[in-house]
């Protein structure tokens, strides 16, 4: 608690917030910024994160939101070593859920991505901490998946279904096995053991053969397997398994020997860098709020810093330097890095990648000078009604959509997005009555993208596909902001 109090009364003030002048700063700056945002605003003082930077908001410390603050805790200690990290990671290991035995059938009522993103997190506290305490949450989180039969049934049975036996709607979501590789990788680090090497390359021939887009070496999330086919839901592209896939290909490399896994890294990575960006270059994360980005920022280090490629070098400093612009006063990040600042409650889901990305930039290349008075302070605001037929055309720069996340809470309802004719890559689009605070959040920004220069544009909807996840189509903005 002494260590949250102190952090928070650092002022934010001394790193301005978007918007509010300042001038220049340095990447060594934004990070350490970054850590104060992290523990003076999320951080509760007793072993959990706050779920989001409002009064009132729950904590927790278990499953993805909340895991992703962790990481980003973790990612911080590994780059900077601050002193005042290992004292919260210690009582995140105290307070880490623990799992007893395998989920299986018929009693089995866990999801199978959360225990995933659980394990990961107690690896991390034990890297820091040494607590054994830590590592063997690690391990039963992790065994409490691995062992059971819950899962691993259907047509694909190498790859496991999100709910018990798939219930009702048979999905099966990378969220498991890519963070189950990355879990599996960790812990032969820690303990090696092999029995986990041979996990993490076998689930990672299967995620491969299953999950991986037939076209480009990108991962697609969702799969639907109703016990007779496995068909992928397309161009479902979240950061959080892509970024698990090339930091597990780098990783698998080295406890390996094996080149290809490297370069399946790679590959991936100059594809999420090329393919998965606005037109301005700056990462496009076109998810509500259900994917995390700080595993994806974890992914392009290990790609910067262990296989020296300089292009994810450069896509961490551009990046974190366009993200800048979207930070509040607090200094929380939007999940749109080229976005402007939100001006509504933000969350965990939506913050992890923004402050990853400058604890990253930190490490790369801390002396540099970065501007930070805000790319979206001569935004003019648009009040206008619009829903998933509809179109904008306009002259400048920039635009970012404003509507309430999660107006139909909490989950169906999404629309395609179209950008000068072109649909945009990832095919998520829009999904805005996805919210994992469980919340209505009306101001939020659900899509924003940039152009290098202004010119003449138009950002026009198509109805979404419906399935069994998404659900159908849904779309109600209330304006936007425009960049001249």
């Amino acid at each position: 608690m002494l260590v949250a109090a102190a952090l928070a009364a650092v002022a934010v003030a001394s790193f301005p917030a978007a918007g509010a002048g300042g001038g220049g700063t340095t990447f060594a700056a934004a990070g350490s910024a970054a850590l104060q945002t992290l523990l003076g605003t999320y951080y509760g003082g007793d072993g959990t994160w706050s779920e989001c930077n409002a009064a009132g908001c729950p904590h927790s410390n278990s499953d993805w939101g909340v895991d992703s603050l962790t990481y980003v805790l973790w990612l911080r200690w590994q780059l900077a070593h601050d002193g005042s990290i290992p004292p919260v990671m210690s009582a995140l290991a105290a307070a880490a859920p623990g799992y007893d035995g395998a989920c299986s059938l018929p009693s089995c009522g866990s999801w199978s991505d959360v225990p995933e993103w659980d394990a990961i997190a107690a690896a991390r506290e034990y890297q820091v901490t040494g607590d054994p305490q830590a590592l063997a949450k690690a391990e039963a989180a992790f065994r409490f998946v691995e062992d059971g039969d819950a899962f691993t049934l259907g047509a694909c049975p190498d790859v496991r279904y999100q709910q018990p036996a798939g219930q009702l709607n048979h999905l099966k979501t990378l969220e498991t096995d890519a963070n189950a590789i990355k879990a599996a990788l960790l812990l032969y680090a820690l303990t090696h053991d092999v029995t986990y090497l041979q996990s993490a390359t076998g689930r990672y021939a299967a995620v491969r053969a299953w999950f991986l887009d037939p076209a480009v070496p990108l991962y697609t999330v969702y799969l639907f397997d109703d016990g007779t086919t496995c068909m992928q839901v397309p161009h479902r592209f979240f950061a959080s398994v892509n970024g698990d896939m090339i930091w597990s290909g780098v990783e698998l490399a080295a406890a390996t020997g094996q080149d290809a896994y490297l370069q399946q890294a790679l590959e991936t990575g100059r594809a999420l860098a090329s393919r998965l960006a606005d037109t301005a270059g700056i990462f496009a994360d076109l998810q509500a709020e259900n994917d995390i980005e700080e595993p994806l920022v974890e992914g392009m280090d290990a790609l910067a810093t262990e296989a020296h490629a300089g292009f994810a070098r450069d896509w961490i400093l551009t990046n974190a330097a366009a993200a800048l612009s979207a930070r509040t006063a607090d200094g929380s990040y939007g999940r749109f890095f080229d976005g402007p600042p939100p001006r509504t409650t933000v969350t965990a889901w939506q913050t992890n990648g923004g402050l990853a990305l400058e604890i990253a930039a930190a490490a790369l290349a801390p002396d540099e000078t970065i501007d930070a008075t805000g790319t979206w302070s001569g935004a003019r605001r648009v009040a206008r009604s619009l829903g998933p037929t509809g179109s904008i055309r306009f002259s400048g720069s920039g635009i970012a959509l404003l509507g309430t996340l999660g107006e139909a809470c909490c989950e169906p309802g999404h629309v395609r997005v179209v950008v000068d004719g072109r649909e945009t890559f990832d095919g998520t689009g829009i999904w805005q009555n996805k919210s994992s605070l469980g919340r209505r959040l009306p101001g939020t920004v659900l899509f924003a993208w940039r152009w290098p220069r202004p010119g003449p544009h138009m950002i026009s909807f198509a109805p979404g596909l419906p399935n069994g996840k998404e659900g159908g189509s849904f779309l109600h903005l209330r304006g936007y902001l425009m960049l001249p």
